[in-house]
């Protein structure tokens, strides 16, 4: 087997090498250029662009940071840091479980983006696939939406913060704010917010555990934990008031109208 394997290994390095030595005109690009066809520059009417090869792979590569883009210009992190807090006020540890935690932030995100995903697929993804623009003006284009976005969603003292650190002094209004470092003032802001609704969803709970809390000890129950009392109450009082649909509101209108 571990033969086998090194044979694979040995003719899968050697393969294209054999292949352009069978053909010599396979390694030729242009006029007469010979180079790697995956990244050879195109010139064209609009700029230049690379062989539809090196896009893919440059597509490939995004996918691998889409998580990351996901969490951090999106409405995600706010949505997941309020559950987590609700999670946690109600004083229920694996219910939710993370993955129906990550389910609702992750469709409600979907939900509150859907505005911003259609101005991208009528501005830039369709304009591409019609080959009417080229990749960089297709990316160009898909950021000004998630700009507006995330700026209409940060804080000015959070912004000034991150410009002020980067040096920059050319930027005369916050729309010419790069988006690397628009990215880091808007991760802040979204964190301050989810911890200023985390803080309101935790008052109720926390004056119920209070006073139960209160009656066990007038009770003399002191070695009677209060969570176990308090908690069929918490839950009690978040059905009853249905809670999931005042948490998932509250988390929808935060973000302005969609």
């Amino acid at each position: 087997m571990n033969i086998l394997c090194r044979l694979i290994a040995v003719l899968a390095l050697f393969l294209p090498a054999l292949a352009m030595a069978a053909d010599p005109a396979a390694g030729a690009v242009g006029n007469g250029y010979a180079g790697i066809p995956a990244v050879v520059y195109k010139a064209t009417d609009n700029g230049g662009e690379y062989t539809v090869t090196i896009q893919i792979l440059a597509i490939m590569t995004m996918l691998t940071v889409l998580p990351s883009l996901l969490i951090m210009m999106t409405s995600f992190t706010r949505i997941i840091v309020v559950l987590a807090i609700l999670r946690q006020a109600i004083g229920l540890q694996q219910t939710p479980s993370n993955q129906v935690l990550l389910g609702l932030s992750l469709f409600l995100t979907l939900f509150i983006m859907m505005p911003v995903f259609r101005v991208i697929n009528a501005e830039a993804i369709q304009p591409y696939m019609a080959e009417t623009i080229t990749p960089k003006e297709a990316l160009d284009r898909a950021l000004v939406p998630v700009h507006e976005f995330m700026l209409a969603q940060t804080r000015e003292n959070d912004l000034d913060l991150f410009v002020r650190i980067s040096g920059r002094d050319d930027i005369q209004s916050p729309a010419e704010t790069p988006i690397h470092i628009l990215i880091p003032a808007f991760i802040t802001s979204e964190l301050k917010t989810a911890f200023q609704i985390g803080f309101l969803i935790f008052i109720p709970f926390l004056i119920i555990d209070l006073v139960v809390a209160s009656i066990l000890m007038a009770m003399g129950m002191m070695m009677l934990s209060p969570i176990i009392i308090s908690l069929p109450f918490k839950i009690m009082l978040f059905v009853l008031i249905d809670g999931w649909a005042l948490i998932m509101g509250t988390l929808a209108n935060s973000f302005g109208t969609i």
